[in-house]
């Protein structure tokens, strides 16, 4: 049975606790407080490129959390170039371009600690329009609601996007089936799902909520702008 949730947070909570308790979570442990890593997250990589939107891609954009780097190596084999927001976004955005990465180095080069004799620095201009993108989850809904960690990248990486003139492309995430829940409440600047892989099953959402248009600079401190220059850039860019 799903269980619905008053807030993101308790959603996040519960879906730790359950991870943890069933022995579902992989390195690094705890699974609290992060993007959690688990079990079958090679097995959830491998079923989202049965999608014809990341099967047929050419470039995407994938977040640099310890269970999507299945999905990094696996775009990596398949000739995608995949393109990663920096941690934090405190360096803004790399590319991993997999005509200059050695095939026996892309389970190396798709790893964030490991990656850097491969990654270029990419500047903001010259991100191109993706074909899809990947994002992290704690908890996610099928009907396309999800929760990451807490700190908003996911939604504003994406809002960045819309910024730069980018058209809204279609969004997946890999879970274990325990991070499906029933409901939690969202906002207006939450990334929604097109697409959720499991290690068991896909579910396709065919009326996800509106995505963001824009980053809704109120919501940004300039302790924010501070952590992540990439948006003190954008900013001047747009002239504002």
């Amino acid at each position: 049975m799903t269980i619905n949730y008053p807030s993101k947070q308790s959603a996040r909570q519960a879906v730790w606790d359950t991870l943890k308790a069933e022995k579902l979570s992989a390195f690094p442990f705890p699974p609290h407080g992060r993007i959690p890593n688990f079990k079958g997250a090679k097995d959830a990589a491998l079923r989202l490129f049965e999608e014809p939107e990341w099967r047929d891609a050419k470039q995407i954009k994938v977040n640099p959390d310890s269970p999507q780097k299945y999905v990094r190596a696996e775009a990596l084999r398949r000739g995608i170039t995949v393109y990663v927001p920096t941690p934090k976004l405190k360096a803004g955005f790399l590319k991993l371009d997999p005509a200059k990465i050695p095939f026996d180095a892309i389970n190396s080069a798709s790893q964030m600690s490991r990656c850097a004799d491969w990654a270029e620095s990419v500047a903001l201009k010259d991100l191109p329009q993706m074909d899809a993108i990947v994002t992290g989850c704690v908890a996610v809904t099928d009907t396309g609601r999800r929760a990451g960690k807490g700190a908003g990248y996911s939604d504003i990486e994406f809002a960045i996007l819309r910024e730069l003139g980018h058209d809204a492309v279609p969004v997946a995430t890999t879970v274990n089936d325990v991070q499906v829940v029933g409901a939690f409440p969202i906002e207006s600047n939450d990334l929604p799902l097109t697409v959720i892989a499991t290690p068991t099953q896909t579910i396709r959402i065919e009326n996800p909520p509106p995505p963001p248009e824009a980053i809704e600079w109120d919501r940004l401190s300039d302790q924010d702008l501070d952590d992540m220059p990439v948006l003190r850039e954008l900013r001047a860019m747009k002239g504002l």
